[in-house]
Order: structure tokens, then sequence, then C-alpha cells
């Protein structure tokens, strides 16, 4: 079994600024072994397709090693030789890794940074390589002090009460709350710098404790369909919904942001008091962040109490949140011999899409997500995402989807009448959907209610009983009189 625990530190001046130094070199390594293996495709790929003679191998372009007259092969040792005898040629990333010793003899300092952490910066490098020619990321980039917080270790490191120690940085005090358990060994530590200071997320693993082993869907009887939004956070098939706190776009938060952005502006660049202002800054918006992450933790915990199969939407946020397309303006007067009419936009409703996406990205529906599969999966529950087209659109009485269904936050059937919340709807939707993928047969079904639609209701019908008695009208006028009003 694998877990992660997270501690804040408490460090030393010293050792605080340890790190910085410590990260500032990773980041200069990074980017120098990203550029040392653009560089090696772009020499390769001029020189055309070729074989090496030892190895008989084509070459292929950044998932090929780097060559002998690249930065990061000053030695020239670019070949292996496995216990059969077979001569291969190393990965771009053995010889940036077998090279780390001649970095560190031409460049004293960075001895003084642990060996462990230097190597998995050249992992994680090859790490988004690999992901990228899988199309599960976007290309790598270059690193700024702004992108680049992390470094991970994976030796020296022991806790004791109150206390770890983090390689060569040494002892440091930390936060204690939570022990680790026992029987758990330590596998890798990972510095993390934030505005409010250093924080460490330990790994620890345990092979002879099972992991939590997930419901069959034989054995699911009740399951629960989510929808997410944003004048409501979460709604959910059983008809409750959970508000949206919005931290980050509500007027006090927009104002105290706007106070302090500001204060930063107007203080010289480069100064002191200007980097006061912007840590700040980024103190108010990690508030916020902690804020977010322990309410969707509380969510989460709820949700999965819920049933033993959660189905949730499958969104795509970076989609939700792409640019409108420009309107070219194809007016009479954008083909006019004036050269200033010519090339002229309309409006595409840009600056009214920022607020919603502003608002998506206050409510972090993926991390929500997450939080909420890791919690299910802890518990041994089913979690499944859905595909959401048309969710808010189709009836789950009758099956009819169409755009006029939905009304706002209002759902009525233009074919059988029914109607509903739209996204408590489209939570049901998503449910239903769930439960035929994996052919799950629920012990108990919630019962919809239908009604049909009429032009006007019969007026209610007044009963001689329906109307108040004298005698309740008496006890009133006493009640009032005894309380000293006429």
């Amino acid at each position: 079994m694998l877990f992660g625990y997270k501690y804040k530190l408490i460090p030393s001046k010293q050792q605080f600024n340890r790190f910085v130094s410590w990260l500032n070199m990773g980041r200069v390594l990074i980017n120098y072994s990203l550029n040392d293996m653009e560089a090696t495709y772009h020499l390769r790929f001029a020189q055309g397709e070729f074989c090496f003679l030892k190895s008989k191998a084509p070459c292929c372009p950044l998932t090929c090693p780097v060559g002998s007259n690249s930065a990061t092969s000053d030695t020239g040792e670019i070949y292996q030789t496995s216990k059969d005898g077979v001569v291969s040629r190393k990965s771009a990333k053995n010889i940036q890794k077998t090279n780390l010793p001649v970095l560190k003899e031409v460049r004293t300092w960075y001895k003084d940074v642990d060996s462990t952490a230097l190597q998995q910066v050249i992992d994680n490098l090859h790490d988004g390589f690999s992901k990228f020619f899988k199309g599960e990321a976007k290309y790598p980039k270059y690193k700024n002090r702004s992108n680049f917080k992390s470094l991970t270790i994976k030796s020296g490191i022991v806790i004791s009460r109150n206390r770890v120690k983090l390689g060569k940085l040494g002892w440091m005090r930390f936060h204690n709350s939570r022990p680790i358990p026992e029987g758990f060994k330590i596998k890798s530590a990972t510095i993390r710098l934030k505005a409010d200071g250093l924080y460490v997320s330990v790994k620890i693993q345990d092979k002879s404790v099972p992991a939590f082993p997930i419901i069959p869907p034989e054995e699911v009887k009740t399951a629960v369909g989510l929808d997410m939004g944003l004048t409501k956070l979460v709604h959910c098939s059983d008809g409750s919904q959970t508000n949206n706190p919005k931290l980050s776009t509500h007027k006090k938060s927009r104002r105290t942001l706007c106070i302090r952005q500001r204060r930063i502006n107007r203080k010289k660049k480069g100064s002191k008091n200007r980097r006061k202002a912007g840590n700040k800054v980024a103190r108010f918006h990690q508030k916020i962040t902690n804020k977010r992450e322990a309410l969707q933790w509380k969510i989460a915990a709820k949700k999965v109490k819920k049933a033993d199969a959660i189905f949730a939407e499958d969104l795509n946020v970076s989609g939700m949140k792409s640019r409108c397309k420009p309107k070219k303006d194809v007016s009479e007067a954008c083909h006019a011999s004036d050269i200033n009419n010519r090339g002229r936009f309309l409006k595409n409703g840009q600056s009214r899409k920022r607020g919603l996406n502003r608002s998506i990205s206050d409510a972090s529906w993926c991390s929500l997500l997450k939080k909420i599969e890791y919690v299910a999966a802890k518990h041994g529950k089913l979690f499944h995402k859905v595909n959401p087209k048309y969710s808010s659109q189709t009836c789950p009485e009758c099956g009819h989807v169409h755009k006029e269904n939905r009304d706002k936050e209002k759902f009525i059937c233009t074919n059988c009448g029914y109607f509903s919340h739209a996204d408590i709807n489209a939570a049901n939707i998503i449910k239903q959907r769930g439960v035929g993928e994996f052919g799950l047969t629920l012990s108990c079904r919630v019962k919809i209610k239908k009604s049909v639609l009429v032009d006007c209701q019969e007026p209610k019908q007044l009963v001689l009983f329906d109307m108040p008695t004298s005698e309740s009208t008496e006890g009133k006028r006493r009640q009032r009189s005894a309380l000293g009003h006429p």
C-alpha cells in the first residue's frame, strides 16, 4: 500500500536559503538538458537519416540518445554492454545521468545539491517527453522561478518525532500533524516552496498491507450521479445540492485582491517593498487555496458515503475555458478602398467569457473530482466518469433530447411534460448512463415524479369549514390584548 503524507516544515534561515539555491540549480539543469536534446535533434535532422555502425540502430528524433558532440556527452561514453555482450547505445536519460559527475567537476557548486535530487530532475524531464509522445501531455517547456518550486530526494530521509532529516539539508523541525503508521517505509520526499513556507510530501509504502479492494459491479446496490455547476457546486441525483462558496470571486475577495495588487504596481520595480507586497498577494492566494482544498475534502467524504457507485461527468475544462474564435468584419466597408477599414474584427464575447472562466477556475472541478475518486478508492467504492453530452437536455422519463427542454434552471420536457431542476435532471441522466455502461442492477430506485402540463389549474373551492371561525379570531384577540397590543 502506498500513501502520501504532507507536513509543513520549520526551517532555519540558512536551510531556507540553501533550498532556494538548490531550486535555482535544478532549474538551470533541466533547461540545460532540454536545450541539449533539442540541439541534438536539429543537428541530426539536418544530416538526414542514418544508422550507427556499432548498434546498427536507426536514429529517431528526441527519443534518440544524445550525440557524442553534444553538451552532456563530453566523456564519449555513449555505449553500454549488457551481460550477454550485446553493445547498445545508451538512451538520452542514461547519458545525461552518467554525465552528472562531469557537471559537478566543472561547476563545483553543484556538489552541494543532493545527487538524487539532480537525478530526479532529469527523470521528470524524460517522463514529460514520454507523456508527450503518448499524447497525454503537452511538449515540455523551459522552467522559470514561477513554475519550478519543488525537488524530490530519495535518500537520507529520517523522521524522529517532530524532526526530519532531508539529505544534505540536515535535521529540520516540522508540524507533525499525523504520525506515520508502523510498518511503513519512507520511499521519497518532495520539498515544495509555497508562499507561506516550505512543505514536504513524504511517500510511504508497506508491501505487506494490501491495497483497498474495489467493490465489483455485481455487488453494487446503490448508485449516485454528480453534476458540476457554478450557482451550486455539486448537484446530486438524490436531489441534494452543495453550495458554491466562490472563495476567490465574491465581492470581498475581489476587492482585497484589487487593493493588494494596486499596492504592487505603485512600488518601484526590483525593490524590497515590491517583493514584500508580492508576497502578501501570494499568501492571500495560498489562503484561498487552503480553504478550497479543505472544503473539497469534506464534500468528497459526504458524496462517497451516499452510495456504492459514484458516477460523475467527464468534463473538458480546458476546452470550456478556451478563447472565443475571432469574428472578422466582412461587411462592405471592410472591402472598401480605405486602408483604415481593412482587417477589422467584430466583438466575439471574449470580455464577457472572461468572468465565466474565472468562475470555472474558482470552482476547481477537476481537483474536486480527483479527491472524490481518491476517497472512493480508499473506501473500496466504484467511481467512473461518464460522457455528459446532452445530459441537461435529455428527459429521463421518455429519453427525448431537445434544446428547448431546458429553460435556464428549469427542465420541462416538450414531449411528455416531465419537469424538474435542470442540473438535478442532468445528474439523474449521468447516473442512468453509468448504470447502463456497467449493467448494474440496483436494489432501490429513486421514484421520478411525472407531471402533465396544463394551461391553468382549477381554482380552489371555498368551503365553509376552511374559513376562520369566530372562536379562533376571538382567541387571537385575547392573546394580543394580553400582550398589550390594541
